[in-house]
């Protein structure tokens, strides 16, 4: 097991670290500069390597000083366009355009990597989000062979990645035009939480949970697929897996727990959940079921949190789910239920439990 806080950016060998790479458009993405009406010429290599990368569930965006709706309307034209999320067209500096992407798709800024032709522009992003990866138009073919881009397993849920932050835009469009409280919106969603052990089939996606998660990951650390398989199969722990679905399509494999069952309590070693539905309340509701289940069982649980540098709102997950502090290993906070506290999942959701369960 390995803490994520222990691996330096960019030594991340064969697990991927770069979520989404931002591409400048003139002279990058195509030849030519769009404004200056040049004959532009589309990179047959840059789509190679923007459709190898979508594969390997790597997420696309655009930051480019340029007309809007020009830009738009060029990409439609190349056939192109699909592949962009959040894309980010005006003057503003491109800087501000990445801060805004990160913050669009809910992922870290140390999550993208930036590619443009212009030493200027890169050096400014550079400057001002040292956390990004910085990359010269000239050498965007390095990103095939880099382990930055590299992802240890390619899954189902990778090919399908853009596809589902897609769904997200347009979830997020249906909550903006909605008239009422958060609650009476995802009532609309009709969501529902699957729920049940870990299969092998399982164990590639849950290791790319534990690699790519770093908000929503109560301890920070990381389980090889080996280590997966082996708490999987072992009597003394349980492996459960969450999906969520709702009415816009799949979210896919979402959540992740580990539970060590021996002893009089049960242990929960890791709780991570997916940055993609951080705000419909998922978190608090596995963790009841997984309440449930020990009591089921006639064992209390206890959990694990280690405090990172990005992942408080974990915290406040347990606490908001009637866990309180009960002592400390190391750096390591040791957390109780409170075994008298029963609460119903919300209305707005229904629960699908799976396999060996209530």
């Amino acid at each position: 097991m390995t803490t994520t806080e222990e691996r330096p950016a960019g030594t991340l060998v064969g697990t991927g670290r770069i979520k989404c790479v931002v591409w400048d458009l003139d002279n990058t993405v195509w030849d030519g500069v769009l404004l200056e009406g040049d004959a532009l010429r589309l990179r047959p290599q840059v789509v190679s390597i923007i459709k190898t990368l979508d594969e390997r569930g790597i997420l696309h965006s655009i930051a480019s000083r340029n007309n809007h709706e020009a830009a738009l309307r060029q990409l439609e034209t190349f056939g192109i366009a699909e592949y962009f999320l959040h894309p980010q067209v005006s003057w503003n500096v491109k800087s501000t355009a990445i801060a805004t992407i990160a913050e669009r798709l809910n992922i870290g800024i140390d999550s993208l990597a930036f590619v443009d032709d212009q030493i200027f522009e890169l050096e400014e992003v550079a400057f001002r989000l040292p956390e990004v990866l910085c990359i010269n138009a000239d050498d965007a073919a390095m990103m095939l062979d880099s382990p930055d881009f590299s992802p240890r397993f390619i899954t189902d849920e990778s090919s399908r990645r853009r596809q589902m932050y897609r769904s997200g835009i347009g979830r997020e469009e249906a909550e903006q035009s909605f008239t009422g409280d958060n609650d009476a919106f995802l009532s609309t969603l009709d969501m529902v939480l699957t729920i049940g052990p870990a299969q092998e089939q399982d164990l590639a996606r849950a290791e790319e949970l534990t690699i790519r998660t770093h908000q929503l990951n109560a301890t920070g650390v990381t389980y090889s697929y080996a280590e997966l398989d082996h708490c999987r199969t072992a009597d003394d722990h349980l492996l459960l897996v969450a999906g969520l679905e709702d009415r816009f399509g799949s979210y896919g494999k979402i959540g992740l727990a580990l539970v060590y069952t021996a002893g009089d309590a049960w242990r929960l070693k890791l709780l991570l959940m997916s940055c993609r539905v951080m705000s419909r309340g998922v978190g608090a509701v596995l963790l009841d079921e997984i309440v449930r289940l020990a009591q089921a069982r006639g064992k209390s649980l206890e959990a694990e949190f280690a405090e990172t540098s990005r992942n408080r709102v974990m915290y406040v997950t347990y606490r908001f789910a009637g866990f309180r502090e009960v002592g400390r290993d190391g750096g390591t906070a040791i957390l109780r239920a409170d075994p008298d506290l029963q609460r119903r999942p919300p209305e707005y959701l229904r629960i699908r439990r799976e396999g060996l369960w209530l």
